[in-house]
């Protein structure tokens, strides 16, 4: 059967593999953690139908961006089974990471732009360490990278006593 070919549950582990790119380990690993689903054949060979191309790409692109694999099992939960899920359904679960991967994003920024001058440490090893952190101020925050934690304010963001 050619990969082109669409019927459903008609594709074979080795042709999803091709036409994914993935190995077929990781086809079966994805089938173990519940994330796709086949069915078995006459000959007990795997069966898969053309939704699990869009959800090996989900998988792929959630995962490229951070998200766990528990996250991106309980998206796919939400999408219907049995047929490829539509734009809406698409839509819907994205519209629901959209304020974690904007989170992500601006985490990133920030690394990107602090790990140039300081990494936030509280070192005051730096320059710079004496203007945004004077007399180590934000060893009050406690230990660690205190600039790059989630939900610390940046010290240009800080209001001036």
């Amino acid at each position: 059967m050619p990969v082109g070919d669409t019927s459903f549950h008609k594709w074979s582990v080795g042709q999803v593999a091709d036409r994914t790119g993935l190995s077929v380990s990781a086809l079966h690993f994805y089938e173990r953690e519940g994330l796709i689903s086949s069915i078995r054949n006459e000959g007990n060979q795997r069966c898969y139908g053309r939704d699990v191309l869009r959800r090996l790409a989900f998988i792929r692109a959630s995962q490229r961006v951070g998200i766990p694999l528990a996250t991106i099992r309980e998206a796919l939960e939400d999408l219907p089974r049995q047929r490829t899920p539509r734009e809406d359904d698409w839509a819907g679960l994205s519209a629901s990471w959209r304020d974690r991967l904007d989170e992500q994003i601006n985490e990133l920024v920030r690394l990107r732009d602090d790990l140039t001058n300081c990494i936030g440490c509280g070192c005051l090893s730096f320059k710079r360490c004496l203007l945004v952190n004077p007399a180590d101020v934000m060893s009050q925050e406690g230990p660690g990278p205190r600039r790059l934690m989630p939900g610390t304010p940046r010290p240009e963001e800080q209001a001036v006593i």
